[in-house]
């Protein structure tokens, strides 16, 4: 049985979408929990008319935000794989079923990746450089493979290929380490780190059988968000180098100090930052960018 958790916050015609890709699955063999940190009734009365036999809906009494959610569907889970569905994105109708056949054919696997297509606000197919990004990275050809230790952590060190929502995760494995709530923007990453420094495996598969909503963003757009990503993804990096080193795990060490695609990142938003005069902005991604 794969238990799919939607950490809910945001817009409601969009959850709608999600929990209906969840309601059309072509193989049964799955459950719904949805915990709401955004709760309203509207929301509540949508979700009790949900099939009480499959689906539990909770909303949070306060605010947990993104990482505390997390945190709290992993704890209330008790399936053996748990997918974190978007509350945005969508299941195509043969994804539970894939991930079954999956999970049998490759019982070492920990985590599960399957192909994603990627979908804009409107749900029109949508591929921004990002995501040109994470095609090239990413290893896989043209059958499922399985992937796991210095070589894997190295290349996600290089840049995050990856869909987080997508993912399949053998809960147990996940269980304790549980979500970093010092990480909310880079928590998906850190777990993953977390599986792979663990001897756990990753199985890619090249089909593609979820669609990942990615929202336009204004081209113009330097936010304080960004300043902060940008931080904690220096402070990831450095951790993970430790971890690599006490390891002897070198490629990985060296990649993650370099982490090049974090950089080039943080590159291409530094001349908006000089044109804004944003100093503290124009700091930070000079920073990422430039220092060893």
């Amino acid at each position: 049985m794969i238990e799919i958790l939607i950490a809910h916050y945001g817009d409601e015609g969009q959850l709608h979408e999600a929990v209906t890709s969840v309601l059309t699955q072509s193989d049964p063999r799955w459950r719904l929990r949805i915990v709401d940190d955004s709760p309203t009734e509207s929301v509540g009365s949508w979700a009790s008319g949900l099939p009480a036999e499959q689906v539990v809906y909770e909303a949070n009494p306060i605010r947990l935000g993104v990482a505390g959610n997390l945190q709290r569907c992993l704890a209330h889970a008790s399936c053996e794989w748990v997918v974190f569905l978007g509350c945005d994105d969508l299941l195509h109708a043969d994804y539970v079923a894939r991930m079954h056949s999956l999970i049998e054919s490759f019982p070492q696997a920990t985590v599960i990746l399957p192909g994603v297509e990627i979908i804009d606000g409107a749900g029109a197919p949508h591929l921004p450089t990002t995501d040109r990004v994470k095609r090239l990275l990413n290893p896989v050809g043209t059958s499922p493979v399985l992937l796991s230790g210095e070589p894997l952590l190295a290349g996600l060190m290089r840049g995050n290929w990856t869909y987080f929502p997508a993912m399949a995760w053998r809960r147990r494995t996940i269980a304790e380490t549980g979500f970093r709530q010092d990480l909310p923007t880079t928590l998906d990453l850190a777990l993953l780190a977390e599986v792979i420094l663990g001897g756990g495996e990753l199985l890619v598969d090249p089909r593609p059988v979820f669609s990942y909503r990615r929202h336009a963003a204004s081209a113009s757009s330097v936010t304080a968000a960004n300043s902060e990503r940008f931080v904690e993804e220096r402070r990831l990096f450095e951790e993970l180098a430790r971890n690599s080193r006490a390891m002897g795990w070198d490629r990985a060490d060296r990649a993650a100090r370099r982490h090049l695609t974090s950089r080039l990142h943080a590159m291409t938003l530094l001349p908006r930052a000089l044109r804004r005069r944003d100093g503290a902005m124009s700091r930070v991604l000079a920073r990422h960018t430039f220092r060893r």
